[in-house]
């Protein structure tokens, strides 16, 4: 089968970037077929919550190559410095699906369990306002079609920050909260809590799954995360973001 590159990136939902990237990689690789998967503007958060959850707990296909540019640029104060994005790197999961993503961020930090292979890819880092498309396709196409020639030095899976905490990772349509919040690790007796995020406190409702009472908050195991699920705010008949005055990747929780 022809490879099939899972583009996960934050330029915006509609935004040509996107038409653009996906022209570039099959201009490179005329077989490639590419989906799409917008995420808010520079949210690791949200880059490294989807890019395990396509990569690791959807069922893996042959030909499958996960490639995300999500890459603020850096906090340096020289102009050199704040232009310049973070590496392209070329990760394996335990999964057989590859991935070729910026380190930047948390955007390898949800897979960091699952990595069995970490490698530096030669690319420019500077030359272009627009790497992912100017310099990026070449090497994802190359990659995977199974030409492995640019992968350079390995680099130390350690390096790789964890994911964060107690965090917002995604808002999906519906307006319901993934969080970074694992099940395995939450008390799921039904009970009464109280949840902050960004200042905004709700009273919530904990419980193993969703029921059906319109206009209460429930805090329950979610769509992501496989078998160990993430904790989703869901609100039947209303949306739990709204409630929490529509909250962000990257926005903590205190629970109380």
């Amino acid at each position: 089968m022809p490879p099939f590159v899972h583009l996960i990136a934050d330029y915006g939902v509609g935004d040509p970037a996107f038409s653009e990237v996906v022209h570039r990689l099959i201009a490179e690789e005329p077989s490639i077929r590419v989906e799409t998967t917008a995420v808010p503007p520079f949210s690791t958060v949200a880059t490294g919550f989807w890019i395990e959850q396509l990569g690791v707990h959807n069922p893996p296909f042959d030909d499958l190559l996960i490639y995300s540019n999500t890459a603020p640029r850096t906090d340096e104060a020289t102009p050199e410095g704040s232009a310049l994005g973070g590496e392209l790197c070329y990760l394996e999961l335990d999964t057989g699906v590859p991935v070729v993503a910026v380190n930047a961020g948390t955007n390898l930090s949800f897979v960091k369990p699952y990595i069995t292979e970490f490698r530096a890819i030669d690319t420019p880092a500077e030359g272009s306002q627009f790497r992912s498309r100017d310099f990026f396709p070449k090497r994802v196409a190359e990659l995977a079609t199974g030409d492995h020639r640019s992968l350079g030095e390995a680099l130390p899976v350690k390096s790789v920050p964890d994911p964060p905490a107690q965090t917002v990772c995604y808002v999906d349509g519906y307006g319901n909260v993934k969080t970074s919040i694992r099940a395995s690790s939450f008390d799921l007796g039904r009970r009464k809590l109280l949840v902050t995020i960004n200042g905004v406190d709700r009273p919530v409702v904990v419980n193993q799954e969703a029921f059906a009472d319109d206009e209460t908050i429930m805090l329950v195991p979610g769509s992501a995360g496989g078998e160990d699920p993430y904790l989703e705010l869901i609100e039947r008949g209303g949306s739990a973001a709204a409630a929490f005055d529509e909250p962000t990747p990257g926005d903590r929780l205190r629970l109380g």
